[in-house]
C-alpha cells in the first residue's frame, strides 16, 4: 500500500507501520459492549476512535473486515472472574429476563452508534451464539495441558506460559493487575492467583439464568474466551488489529492472548490498539457511580451527538480526555460555526485538482501518523481559510468526512432550517413553559419542572440552564 498507516502498538510499546498478514486486507476485531445497561459516553469514546481507525484504513485503500462481539453472558462485575454476572444484575434491576435485557441494550447501543455516525462492524456476534465454539476451545486447552478442572470449573493455568504478562511495559507485574481488586473474595479453586476461568458450572452460581450442558457440567463460559472464539470464527487464525479501551489490557486482553496462542500454537494478533479513558472531574467514568452520562442525556440537554464526536476527535486517542459541559459547550460552538461555514460555500465552478491533492495529502498524513484526529481537523480549518475556490473546498469537506463522519456537508443546512422553523405561536408556548418551569423550581416542585422539560423535549425543544438563564433550541 502506498499510504502507511502507523499507530501505537500496545504489544511492542512502539508506533509501528501496520503491515497486514494479507496484502491489502485488514482483519480487525473490536471488543463489544456488555449489554446490561446503556453505554456511557466514556465507553463510546473507544468506539468512536476505533471507527476512525477503521475508516482511515478504508480511506487509504485497505479492504477491512471488522468483527465485534456482544457480551450477553459471562462478564462478572469484576474483570477478574469475581462478583456477580453483569447480565443477571441488569435483569434483576429491571425485572426482565437476561435475553430481554440483552436485546434492549444491544438495540440501545447501536442506536447510540448511529447518532454518533459509528459504522456498524461487518460482523456482530452475540456470545450466546457460540457456546459450541467455546466448549471446543476449552476441550483443546485441557488436552494440551494449559487448563485444569477444580471445584467444578475449568481454569487456564497461567504458569504454563513463558510470559503471561505480555503487556507488562517494564513495570512490576503486580502493578499491571489493575483489573484485580483486593476487596473481592479469593477463588480457592485457582492454583495460581492469575489463573482465570474458561468455564463456570453451577458451583459458581446456582441461580445463573443462562446455562448450557458441557463435558464439565451445566454452566456457562468465562468472559475472556468469547473474543478469542468469535474472532477466530470470522477472521481465522491470524488477526491484524485488536481494539479496545485501556481498561481491557489487563486482564481481558492478556487472557485472550494466553488462551488463543496456547490453543493455536502460534502468534495470534500483531497489533493492539487501545483508547484511553474519558474522565469527569472526579475521575474515570463508570456505571457504578449511579447517574452516568449517556448520549440520550446529552441530547436532552440540547447537544447534537456529533458535537460529542468532534469533542473526542479534538483530543488524541492515547491521552485521557476530561469531560465537562464547559468543554463540550466550546466544541459545540466550534462545530456549529464549522458546519455553517461549509454550508455557506457556493457549489459553482470546477475543482482545483492540484489544491485538492495538496490538502488530501495533508489530511491523510495526519491520520496515518498515529491517528492524529486533532491535526486532521486542523487541516479542515486550514483548507477553509485557504485561497482556493468553494467547489474545491466542498469536494475536500466531502472527502474528509468519509473518515471524520461529522456530517460536514449537511449539518449546517439542518441548523439553518431549525433556526427558521419556529413560528411565533411555538415560541410563545416555549417561553411560557420556561416561565412555568421556573416557578415550579422556585416552589421546589422538581418533579413538575422535570415534566415540563420532558414536555418540551417531546415537541423537539431542548432547554438548558446557564448562568445567563434558560436557553432553548430545536433538536
Amino acid at each position: 500500500m502506498e499510504n502507511k498507516v502507523k499507530f501505537y502498538n500496545t504489544l511492542t510499546r512502539e508506533i509501528e507501520v501496520m503491515v497486514p498478514n494479507e496484502d491489502g486486507k485488514v482483519a480487525m476485531y473490536t471488543c463489544g459492549p456488555t449489554v446490561y445497561h446503556y453505554a456511557h459516553i466514556g465507553n463510546l469514546r473507544s468506539y468512536i476512535m476505533e471507527d476512525i481507525l477503521e475508516k482511515t484504513l478504508r480511506y487509504v485503500g485497505y479492504d477491512v473486515k471488522r468483527v465485534m462481539n456482544i457480551t450477553d453472558v459471562g462478564h462478572l462485575s469484576s474483570d477478574a472472574d469475581t462478583g456477580e454476572d453483569k447480565m443477571l444484575k441488569g435483569a434483576k434491576r429491571e425485572h426482565k429476563t437476561v435475553m430481554e435485557i440483552a436485546q434492549f441494550y444491544t438495540d440501545a447501543f447501536f442506536s447510540d452508534c448511529k447518532k454518533l455516525n459509528i459504522k456498524t462492524p461487518d460482523v456482530v456476534e452475540p456470545a450466546t451464539n457460540c457456546i459450541s465454539e467455546f466448549i471446543h476451545m476449552v476441550e483443546v486447552l485441557l488436552e494440551k495441558g494449559y487448563a485444569y478442572q477444580a471445584g467444578g470449573n475449568v481454569y487456564f493455568d497461567t504458569t504454563k506460559l513463558d510470559d503471561y504478562f505480555v503487556f507488562s511495559q517494564g513495570v512490576e507485574k503486580e502493578q499491571l493487575q489493575v483489573g484485580v481488586r483486593d476487596d473481592v473474595e479469593e477463588d480457592a479453586n485457582k492454583k495460581n492467583k492469575n489463573d482465570f476461568v474458561l468455564w463456570f458450572t453451577k458451583s459458581k452460581f446456582e441461580d445463573q439464568a443462562l446455562k448450557w450442558d458441557s463435558p464439565w457440567g451445566v454452566g456457562y463460559p468465562g468472559w475472556h474466551i468469547e473474543c478469542s472464539c468469535i474472532s477466530m470464527k470470522h477472521l481465522g487464525e491470524y488477526m491484524d488489529i485488536h481494539c479496545g479501551g485501556v481498561d481491557n489490557i489487563f486482564p481481558h486482553h492478556t487472557n485472550e492472548i494466553a488462551q488463543s496462542e496456547s490453543y493455536l500454537g502460534h502468534k495470534w494478533c500483531n497489533y493492539w490498539f487501545h483508547v484511553n479513558h474519558l474522565n469527569d472531574q472526579s475521575g474515570k467514568m463508570s456505571k457504578s457511580k449511579g447517574d452516568f452520562l449517556t448520549v440520550s442525556l446529552l441530547e436532552s440537554k440540547g447537544y447534537d451527538p456529533l458535537a460529542y464526536r468532534m469533542f473526542c476527535l479534538q483530543s488524541h486517542y492515547r491521552k485521557p480526555l476530561v469531560f465537562s459541559y464547559e468543554n463540550l459547550d466550546n466544541v459545540k460552538g466550534a462545530y456549529e460555526k464549522l458546519v455553517k461555514k461549509i454550508a455557506s460555500l457556493k457549489d459553482e465552478g470546477t475543482v482545483d485538482e492540484a489544491a485538492f491533492a495538496e490538502y488530501k495529502e495533508k489530511f491523510t498524513d495526519a491520520l496515518c501518523n498515529d491517528i492524529n484526529t486533532s491535526m486532521a481537523i486542523t487541516v479542515v480549518y486550514d483548507m477553509l481559510k485557504a485561497d482556493i475556490n468553494d467547489k474545491t473546498k466542498l469536494a475536500l469537506a466531502k472527502d474528509f468526512d468519509e473518515v471524520l463522519s461529522l456530517d460536514l456537508l449537511t449539518a449546517g443546512a439542518k441548523l439553518a432550517e431549525q433556526s427558521t422553523s419556529v413560528d411565533s405561536e411555538l415560541e410563545s408556548f416555549i417561553l411560557a413553559k420556561i416561565e412555568e418551569r421556573k416557578e415550579a423550581k422556585k416552589a421546589k416542585d422538581f418533579a413538575k419542572a422535570d415534566a415540563i422539560r420532558q414536555e418540551l423535549l417531546d415537541k423537539g425543544v431542548a432547554i438548558k440552564d446557564t448562568r445567563e438563564g434558560v436557553v432553548w433550541e430545536l433538536v
